[in-house]
């Protein structure tokens, strides 16, 4: 069953990748659309026969891959708790993003390529969610970079998409040079890749509270590190590539720009798989992490930052895709404070909850778009909401599932209610040393996450409409092959936290989890966390509240609010406008530096110096030399005659003397 999930959508990028053209589209989308739903058919019957049940962790062996020296990763799957919730995650959103993708890309010529595009990502995130070693891991990572550059610019004629490939990609190389250095640092430590060897190791690894410590076990940048040390590097060398996969600060950039892929693209790769992946890979390595305090805390600081800075940056973003791309990575940070903060579970619960709402987002924005001859700008929407209730309906419960709406201290709620509310009490019981700094941020988030959800649902569905005569002539409700998987995410983003809630964080979490998941911190974590005052579990609530209430007067009661503030505050207007100003910051510090560097090296080192000083200052010179001694051979016999004379004088002058 287990080599089913994974290999089925690699069988079907292979029988449309290769024939594709042959076959005609409409094959090929229900051949990769149908492999896919196996997939995730037999991936919901893994989740409850592992995760429901008493089975302990198990390997599935497929074929020895390295073997040298002391290097030995065989190709396995990982079975436990943690990869089940990620093949539901990935098969269950992949399923119905295919579906979806046969009525979004209905009059695309390049069908067969893009679903076979997306059956690959889908592969090669599966490779990274069961991986048994950390090389196999890195296979899958760069596997679903690859897939990522491939669907972000799959529209390659477009200038804008192919840029943004090229930026998604880079950005990523950054943070992945980060991961194959902790992934090297790593078998140094232990002497191993394999999981299972690491985390036996890890448990005995620090020594003993009051003993001495070991000599240096790494060297590092010229440093000789201890043990303490040491794994605190390698873990923050790991945290640097899930920093570039899940798009944290400073590492975020490629995120928003990525939005110039189809919309069914965004929603799988952006809103519930790729860029959750630094979120599992953390998790995964939750035994490693928790022997470095000092790690945990700078993922705790970066995770906050990032919910706060995103938060603040989508207030203002106009563009219906970025403001959910922005959301995308403010929720990223959420789930990182819990990380930090030591909530695994938490953490992997907002992982399991977002990926519904959020494709339920970006797909309901993709429904507009549809609806709205591919317009993008909420500044030429409103008023459409009568036209398309459907997308409407299913928009405010990705809306309300988002913002967390539900009762504090009971069990009624949408599906963000309970894993973002779990991670707000979780930071604030976190005993690490920015973790009252983390609440605060998640709570002013939460305000700013509430105001912006409801600024897209108030400027594209409500108020007079701003499009043109001749767009909302065309507005229609899209067809079924589109609705249905709104459908189903919204059914997930209503009670997937109600109905999963105890096995994540509740009574149920030993039982559910066992060794997946570091548990002895997490346990205490998440004790405290239920027993918070009820004022920081109201506080999420109240934030929701006012940003709901801030945004009902902006874009409602008062439009014209928005425009006097943006103008008696420009500069800060322009400030989150701009997102800080990162990419004018990396242009100067990184892109311009880069290219003077270059051209400096290509002008004065290569063309002046190398060519110069070299083959084409050597040629020169012969040329030179040649030209002069071309005028001795005159052909003129007295010229020759005269020459001889000379050196018949000059020998007897020679021999005289």
């Amino acid at each position: 069953m287990y080599q089913a999930i994974v290999f089925l959508p690699l069988i079907g990028f292979l029988i449309v990748g290769l024939f594709g053209t042959s076959l005609g589209a409409k094959a090929s989308e229900y051949i990769t659309s149908g492999l896919v739903v196996v997939s995730a058919a037999l991936s919901w019957i893994a989740f409850f026969s592992v995760g429901f049940s008493d089975a302990e962790t198990f390997t599935v062996p497929l074929l020895r891959w390295l073997q040298t020296g002391g290097l030995d990763a065989a190709w396995a799957l990982r079975i436990d708790t943690l990869t089940v919730v990620m093949l539901v995650v990935v098969n269950t959103v992949s399923a119905l993003v295919h579906i979806y993708s046969i009525g979004y890309m209905h009059h695309d010529p390049h069908r067969p390529r893009f679903f076979a595009y997306l059956s690959l990502f889908t592969f090669a995130m599966l490779m990274l969610v069961t991986s048994d070693n950390l090389v196999q891991m890195f296979f899958g990572w760069e596997g679903v970079g690859l897939a990522s550059y491939l669907l972000i610019g799959f529209w390659y004629k477009k200038p804008s998409a192919s840029a943004a490939a090229m930026k998604a990609f880079i950005v990523n190389r950054v943070g992945d040079f980060g991961f194959l250095l902790g992934l090297f640092g790593v078998f140094v430590l232990f002497g191993s890749v394999n999981f299972s060897t690491i985390f036996a190791g890890a448990a005995t690894y620090l020594p003993a509270e009051g003993g001495a410590e070991a000599g240096s076990v790494l060297t590092f940048l010229g440093y000789s590190l201890d043990r303490t040390a040491a794994i605190t590097v390698v873990c923050l060398l790991l945290f640097m590539g899930a920093m570039g996969k899940s798009a944290q600060v400073p590492l975020h950039t490629w995120l928003p720009d990525a939005m110039e892929g189809p919309t069914p693209v965004s929603a799988l790769i952006h809103a519930a798989t790729m860029v959750t992946a630094g979120v599992f890979m953390l998790a995964r390595l939750s035994p490693l992490f928790e022997l470095s305090h000092s790690a945990l805390t700078v993922v705790t600081f970066i995770g906050a930052t990032t919910a706060f800075f995103a938060a603040t940056v989508g207030l203002v973003q106009n563009d219906i895709k970025r403001v959910i791309a922005y959301s995308t990575c403010s929720q990223l940070g959420y789930m990182f404070v819990a990380l930090g903060v030591g909530a695994y579970g938490a953490a992997i619960f907002h992982l399991f909850t977002h990926a519904f709402f959020k494709a339920l987002l970006f797909l309901g924005s993709g429904s507009v778009i549809h609806a709205m001859s591919d317009e993008q700008d909420m500044r030429k929407m409103g008023g459409i909401r009568k036209l398309i209730p459907t997308t409407y309906w299913m928009m405010i419960i990705g809306t309300v599932a988002l913002t967390g709406l539900g009762i504090p201290a009971t069990v009624i709620g949408t599906a963000g209610f309970f894993s973002k509310d779990a991670i707000i009490e979780s930071a604030f019981v976190g005993h690490n040393a920015v973790a009252g700094f983390a609440f605060a941020l998640l709570v002013i988030a939460a305000c700013f996450t509430s105001f912006y959800s409801w600024r897209l649902i108030f400027m594209t569905f409500h108020g007079k409409s701003r499009a043109s005569e001749e767009v909302l002539h065309h507005v229609h409700e899209s067809p079924p092959v589109m609705l249905v998987p709104l459908y189903i995410l919204a059914v997930g983003a209503l009670f997937a936290g109600f109905v999963f809630h105890d096995q994540f964080i509740g009574d149920a979490y030993e039982a559910f989890w066992k060794t997946a998941l570091f548990t002895s911190a997490d346990n205490h974590v998440l004790h405290d966390m239920h027993n918070v005052p009820m004022w920081v579990k109201m506080s999420p609530f109240v934030a929701m509240v006012v940003g709901f209430l801030l945004s009902y007067q902006f874009y409602i009661r008062s439009p014209e609010t928005p425009k006097r503030l943006a103008a008696q505050h420009r500069g800060l207007y322009q400030f989150l406008l701009n997102k800080w100003y990162f990419d004018e910051l990396y242009d100067f510090l990184f892109v311009r530096s880069a290219k003077a560097l270059g051209r400096f090296l290509w002008k004065t080192g290569d063309g002046k110096i190398i060519d110069g000083l070299g083959p084409d200052g050597v040629s020169a010179r012969v040329v030179d030399v040649t030209q002069r001694v071309v005028r001795l051979q005159s052909g003129y016999l007295y010229h020759y005659a005269f020459a001889m004379l000379i050196g018949v004088a000059a020998l007897a002058t020679w021999m005289m003397l």
